[in-house]
């Protein structure tokens, strides 16, 4: 496909990126930990790690890892913790002592973390004392070698640590005695400052992080990404952030949390490489905390899904918010719901930019402009060294305009699913092509736009109905504050189209919503039947389960 879109790149962006072959994070990390020393790396709670701070803080950690732990070059090393200030200590850490990073959602279920750290070979791990109840009862499925426990105050000056340590725990369940042989991470860090540090030869084809991928549909998988990966996808983002907004200077919301590739990548790191801050979320789920963060910090750019930016909407404290110093408003991880961007760009002042990514992808493809006046409904333009194409059900590249699956070819894109060679090769072809499971469609501009995923397409009556269409009309009724659209089985039409909805008005009935559907959408897209929930089962980053909605609501009658 000709590379229609680079007419529409902002002013400075490039066509390429060319990182050297063998630059690795580790050079990424102290590079910018030398240049920025004095700035502000990381706020968390109004407690500030300094770049020199997380250098040294890190250094110690890589050390008290190769000496102490004896870990070995491409040895992996799981962190299961939230937003905090030992996260981005202990991430690199492991990275600077030649360790993979395994991350690992800190509200697991004791299975799943017995099968992510069984499936990845994590026999050392960094977790979050919270999570300690859910370590002991995967006990007996696990085989580790170290724990390291961290607490929300780590890293932070006396006595604020103690008092954030304090509230942490009060709000915990269960039992946070340490395991057997467990160490807490600042004595890990006072074993590491006693150490020396060597630094481990690797070049940009080593891997980084085994990132497993959301698992909304089925049991998770580890996408293998290298060095070269995330190095290639850093420069492709700060390639775009630094032809809108200043180095050094810029302060970043994070509330996605790290452990998730889309806030590792494009905000952590991306941020980090220019110098800017990251103000660290602890638990965007706690409103009243995250407006008050908002309230605090001078932030000039946030991240989010579709879900968070409806939250945050519905406070009655957001729109007090100061966004005088809000540059851009970047949304990825779902389709955001015209709705809830309209509403956004009216309280803000700013519209959101979407862009698109995935796992396997390191996880940015696509980035909207962000001088953009509105919101566009497209996801934007793919990255400088990106490659796509438009596939048509027959396998032919798909006419343009027309939609097809989305299929991405780049430096970002992964190796492979560890272990899962079978599983690899059906979605990384030999010719270095990765089939998304994603529909999307391009238009003259080089502008995609998502339709949606091919998992969740509805097939009525022979005809192809995108859900996403379907949650949009629904999401402009203002009795709506959340929606799903499923499919499910119909005797007479393959499938029929079920909504799943959050009521923000108690009185709405399903007779208004699928009157509403009806004056909007042709007759094979409206909604057989609806189904009131007092919440959407969602992924950690707000993603909805629909393969949970499906089995949940799919005999409804």
């Amino acid at each position: 496909m000709d590379k229609t879109w680079l007419e529409s790149y902002p002013p400075g962006v490039p066509a390429e990126v060319h990182p050297a072959p063998g630059r690795t994070l580790i050079d990424v990390l102290e590079e910018a930990c030398t240049e920025f020393a004095t700035r502000p790396a990381f706020d968390n709670l109004g407690a500030v790690l300094d770049f020199a701070g997380l250098e040294r803080a890190s250094r110690a950690f890589a050390a008290y890892l190769q000496h102490d732990c004896g870990l070995a070059v491409g040895e992996r090393v799981a962190l299961m913790m939230p937003n905090m200030l030992a996260y981005p200590v202990a991430l690199a850490g492991v990275l600077r002592a030649g360790g993979v990073v395994v991350n690992v959602n800190p509200l697991y279920t004791a299975p799943e973390l017995a099968h992510q750290l069984a499936d990845a070979g994590a026999r050392r791990l960094v977790v979050f004392e919270n999570a300690l109840p859910t370590l002991a009862r995967a006990g007996a499925e696990l085989t580790l070698d170290q724990v390291v426990v961290t607490r929300l105050g780590d890293c932070m000056p006396w006595p604020k640590r103690w008092l954030v340590d304090f509230l942490a725990r009060r709000r915990a369940h269960g039992d946070l005695a340490l395991p057997p042989g467990a160490l807490r991470f600042d004595a890990a860090l006072a074993r590491g400052r006693k150490r020396p540090y060597a630094r481990p030869r690797l070049d940009g084809g080593a891997l980084a992080f085994l990132q497993y991928t959301g698992g909304t549909t089925g049991r998770a998988k580890g996408a293998m990404l290298s060095h070269r990966n995330i190095v290639a996808n850093v420069a492709q983002v700060t390639a775009w952030f630094d032809a809108h907004t200043a180095r050094g200077e810029e302060i970043m919301i994070t509330a996605l949390p790290l452990y998730h590739v889309y806030a590792l990548t494009a905000n952590c790191l991306a941020t980090l490489v220019r110098g800017g801050c990251n103000c660290l979320i602890t638990d965007p789920r706690d409103l009243d905390r995250f407006v008050d963060e908002l309230q605090r910090v001078p932030f000039t750019g946030i991240t989010g899904v579709n879900t968070l930016f409806s939250a945050l909407l519905e406070h009655p404290r957001f729109a007090e918010i100061d966004f005088s110093h809000l540059k851009f408003t970047n949304a990825g991880g779902m389709a955001v719901q015209r709705a809830v961007a309209e509403r956004w760009h009216g309280v803000t002042g700013n519209p959101i930019a979407e862009g698109y990514g995935l796992t396997e992808a390191s996880p940015v493809v696509t980035v909207n402009r962000f001088d953009v006046a509105r919101f566009t409904g497209s996801i934007g333009l793919p990255v400088p060294s990106t490659d796509i194409r438009i596939l048509a059900e027959d396998g032919s590249d798909a006419a343009p305009g027309d939609a097809g699956e989305l299929l991405v070819r780049g430096p970002q894109v992964m190796q492979g699913y560890w272990n899962r060679p079978e599983e690899t090769a059906a979605v990384l072809d030999a010719d270095g092509w990765l089939h998304t499971g994603d529909v999307a469609r391009i238009d003259d501009a080089g502008y995609l736009y998502l339709v949606d995923r091919k998992k969740d397409l509805i097939i009525v009556s022979g005809f192809n109905v995108y859900p996403n269409e379907i949650e949009d009309v629904v999401a402009h009724h203002p009795g709506v504050r959340e929606v799903a659209a499923i499919g499910v089985p119909d005797p007479h039409s393959d499938e029929a189209v079920r909504l799943v909805v959050v009521r923000g008005d108690p009185a709405l009935d399903a007779a208004t919503l699928i009157a509403w559907c009806r004056e909007r959408l042709t007759g094979y897209k409206v909604p057989r039947g609806v189904s009131f929930a007092d919440a959407l089962p969602k992924t950690p980053v707000g993603k909805i389960l629909k393969r949970e909605l499906r089995e949940r609501y799919g005999d409804a009658g």
